[in-house]
């Protein structure tokens, strides 16, 4: 068959408009119309301006009238550190995780008995008791030595007599090593009830991660 060349110039011509036509129609299709707050009204144009940018929004098919999207505002400063804190302190937190994990497998492997497991917590429940015992012998060598310079003072002051300073400032220098003295035993006393809880967890969790797990039904 042939083709008639008085024809083919208008088709050419024909189908290169519709082509060049298509995405203009598309692009006219796809024109939005935007929706934001500002000032307390509502605002609505073809255009975003820079200031509506961050803003939370509405995008509605200029064509059809249909809305094709709600754009949420843009954080601000304080709520992106916010979010940034947030998602740090769960890394933080999974990263613990995993780290307990890790050593709950080292305590399992490394202690094939409780009584294996309960020698290594006693030694360093002896360094504590040890610690404890020195602390507590201090505190009262400390306070016996308050005691009598406080002593010398009273009968100082019952005769009439000056307290030399020399004297009050050994009575200054004892009660501050003795408050010092009291402030380590106590810290020494959480650390060793701190240690006994860790040691009772321990075991806890050992005897769970030693079982086979039981069958449900």
């Amino acid at each position: 068959m042939k083709r008639n060349p008085r024809l083919a110039g208008p088709l050419l011509a024909l189908l290169a408009t519709s082509l060049l036509a298509a995405p203009a129609a598309a692009q006219k299709d796809e024109r939005r119309v935007y929706c934001w707050d500002e000032g307390g009204r509502r605002v609505c144009g073809d255009a975003l301006p820079a200031r509506a940018v961050d803003a939370a929004r509405t995008e509605i098919n200029a064509r059809s009238g249909l809305r094709t999207a709600e754009v949420a505002r843009a954080p601000t400063a304080e709520e992106r550190a916010a979010l940034e804190a947030a998602d740090r302190q769960a890394r933080e937190a999974a990263e613990a995780r995993a780290a307990q994990q890790r050593r709950e497998l080292a305590m399992v492997e490394s202690y094939a008995t409780e009584d294996d497991l309960r020698r290594a917590y006693g030694e360093r429940i002896v360094l504590v008791e040890e610690g404890l015992k020195t602390s507590r012998m201090g505190v009262a060598n400390l306070r016996s030595s308050l005691l009598s310079l406080l002593r010398q003072a009273g009968d100082l002051e019952l005769q009439g007599k000056p307290v030399a300073k020399p004297l009050q400032d050994s009575i200054r220098s004892q009660r501050s090593d003795l408050q010092r003295q009291l402030a380590i035993l106590d810290q020494q006393l959480g650390e060793q009830a701190e240690l006994d809880s860790d040691l009772d967890a321990a075991l806890a969790r050992y005897r769970e991660l030693k079982q086979p797990a039981t069958r449900r039904d």
